[in-house]
């Protein structure tokens, strides 16, 4: 069995090498600055269209048309990991799929097992796990770190799938630390769906909210140390003072890290509650924000707010790529954040200095009677958007006349004027949506061309508020809440024809190439196909599919993305963005997929196809795996 745990003196303490061996994907994003980049070339624009499926495993770890898996695996040690929505974490021969291990929280052989309650096993999204390595032997010298739905983090001895019993022991319960052992500053639930982050001899951790309560528990992200679990340090975006009126500004996506500069970057989301703001008319410059952090302390480096007073749920979908573009000649070791907006701001790694210019520009007014919208917002026009920021009534889309007319119809009873019109009784026109623009996984980056890669969907949404005590027969979702302790609830849907098409002109998903030195777009591709009436919509009409999650690149000089709606993963050429490979899958892949090279030499795909309930994808747990034959 390979293992690799080489580290490095850097600034005065031990941090683990942050960029991964050639051919293992040991962090989410492949290294912990979040490149989605791999160097393995072995699959190429010449031979990318004899992959094969080379295995399949199932963890039976689904309910149907309620799970959502939208896990990306890592491989290292030897290894493949990757957890599932039923809180268990798998290890799996990366040549042949067969499981080598399985970790259990709650199963009676891990310290304090104890029986499991229907709590404990409610399904949740668990979306990666983290790996730390020493150069120690023995038990747990190597390990996997996960979050979950529980508030907790539990610590799994790499080699055995055993809890490391050291790990949360001064807290009563060893194998995990947990976020309730803490003060949580708000109420409601604490749980993580994506990845901790493992910086040198740090396990960063953030903590979910509930963002349609008021005063929600506060996006609150901790340090511990890696072996006893201990608290090192803690971040709240919340300032002190007004953690009784307000809460969230969470970390619900992935995050990156700077091993040599000792940092850690972090994707805020907006404060509680969505939508509306009349609770919390004071600044809360740490939410919406790009954060950069000391690792060792949790201190604030920089930080900078991409949406002032949110009442988008403009959170930030993903992490901030760190990486080494080419500007004006020289190299610029960068921070390149995607948003829900379309924009990219790119700033200064270690100053947070913005690269490509950015402006000011003057938004529309809260009509509530009860509210203040902030006056104007940041953009960022020195560089391509990535999707589509305007609407237009006359550009409305349809597939037959009656379709068109009804769209206009519609768009003619509510509210807007451009990007960031507030929500309102009116009900408002919201594009882009708090889908995106960006969203899950989107962004990766491919140093030797100084390419941007990156996904966006583009689907108007409206917003409406209601009194509170009027009712409501529509379940809840990310557009329609109740708001609880405010006078308002929402009630929102996609713009959409009776005939169930978007009223948004396609395409409905975009695949984008970006120049980091120009900041222009180098092409732009409809992304996927949608089925309508039991038909796939031909690719030549350019409608492109809705789609969560996101690409990688490869040093062969491909682009693997999955995410769309026809259930397929594709590979393109990243230097046109031609389509050169597909595969059927049982279900749509709401992830993002992971490259390595096995032991028997060739190079894997993996995808974890098993769609996402909640937007009606239906469930399953398929990870599958794509090589060239043998």
């Amino acid at each position: 069995m390979k293992r690799r745990g080489g580290i490095v003196a850097v600034l005065g303490w031990i941090v683990a090498v942050g960029t991964a061996v050639a051919d293992d994907w040991p962090s989410f994003a492949n290294d912990i600055e979040g490149s989605q980049y791999s160097p393995l070339a072995q699959l190429t624009p010449a031979n990318v269209a004899g992959l094969e499926r080379a295995w399949v495993h199932r963890s039976g770890d689904f309910i149907a048309d309620t799970t959502s898996f939208q896990v990306t695996p890592i491989h290292a040690n030897g290894l493949l990991y990757y957890c599932t929505p039923m809180n268990r974490v798998f290890a799996l021969d990366p040549v042949t799929g067969e499981e080598r291990w399985v970790f259990d929280p709650h199963s009676s052989q891990s310290p304090g097992g104890k029986p499991v309650t229907d709590e404990e096993r409610r399904p949740s999204t668990c979306r990666g796990v983290a790996y730390w390595a020493s150069e120690d032997e023995g038990a747990c010298a190597r390990r996997v770190f996960r979050t979950s739905g529980l508030g907790h983090v539990y610590a799994i001895d790499a080699d055995t799938g055993r809890a490391c019993a050291d790990f949360g022991a001064g807290k009563g319960h060893p194998g995990y630390v947990s976020q309730y052992d803490f003060e949580a500053y708000g109420e409601g639930f604490r749980g993580a769906g994506s990845p901790p982050l493992v910086i040198g001899d740090v396990v960063v951790a953030p903590s979910g909210s509930n963002d349609g309560l008021t005063n929600a528990a506060d996006g609150v992200v901790r340090g511990f140390d890696v072996r006893s679990g201990e608290l090192l340090w803690t971040f709240n975006p919340i300032p002190e003072g007004l953690r009784d009126k307000t809460g969230a500004a969470n970390v619900w996506t992935t995050m990156s890290g700077d091993a040599a500069n000792g940092l850690v970057f972090l994707p805020t989301t907006s404060p509680s509650t969505d939508y509306y703001g009349g609770g919390r008319l004071f600044d809360i410059p740490l939410s919406d924000a790009v954060v950069a952090l000391n690792a060792l302390t949790g201190e604030i480096a920089w930080s900078f707010q991409t949406v002032r007073h949110d009442l988008f749920d403009y959170d930030l979908p993903g992490h901030a790529l760190l990486v080494t573009i080419r500007k004006d000649g020289a190299p610029r070791d960068v921070a390149i954040q995607q948003t829900k907006m379309g924009y990219l701001y790119v700033f200064d790694r270690l100053t947070g200095e913005p690269i490509f210019p950015i402006e000011e520009m003057d938004v529309p007014a809260s009509d509530l009677p009860d509210e203040v919208a902030a006056p104007t917002q940041p953009i960022s026009p020195g560089i391509a958007a990535f999707s589509g920021q305007l609407l237009e009534r006359d550009s409305l889309f349809g597939i037959t006349p009656l379709d068109r007319a009804w769209c206009r119809a519609e768009f003619d009873k509510m509210r807007y004027e451009g990007m960031y019109t507030p929500p309102s009784t009116q009900g408002t026109l919201l594009f882009p949506s708090a889908l995106g623009g960006g969203n899950w996984g989107g962004a990766a980056f491919d140093a030797k061309r100084n390419l941007l890669i990156i996904k966006a969907e583009n689907l108007a949404t409206r917003l409406k508020f209601l009194p509170k005590d009027t009712e409501s027969d529509a379940p809840p979702d990310y557009l329609t809440r109740p708001l609880e302790g405010t006078p308002y609830r929402t009630e929102g849907e996609i713009f959409m024809s009776p005939l169930g098409i978007p009223c948004t002109p396609p395409p409905w998903g975009t695949l984008s190439a970006i120049d980091m030195d120009s900041g222009n777009l180098v092409w732009q591709i409809p992304l996927g196909q949608i089925k309508r009436f039991g038909i796939t919509v031909p690719k030549s009409f350019g409608w492109g599919s809705p789609n969560v999650g996101g690409p990688i690149l490869t040093g062969g000089g491909l682009i693997f993305v999955a995410a769309t709606l026809d259930e397929k993963i594709r590979a393109l050429d990243i230097e046109t963005g031609d389509e050169l490979w597909q595969a059927d899958l049982p279900i749509t892949a709401t992830a993002m997929p992971m490259t390595y090279q096995g032991e028997d030499g060739r190079q894997y795909v993996v995808i974890a196809a098993g769609g996402t309930g909640r937007i009606g994808t239906g469930s399953s747990d398929h990870v599958i795996a794509f090589a060239l034959p043998k």
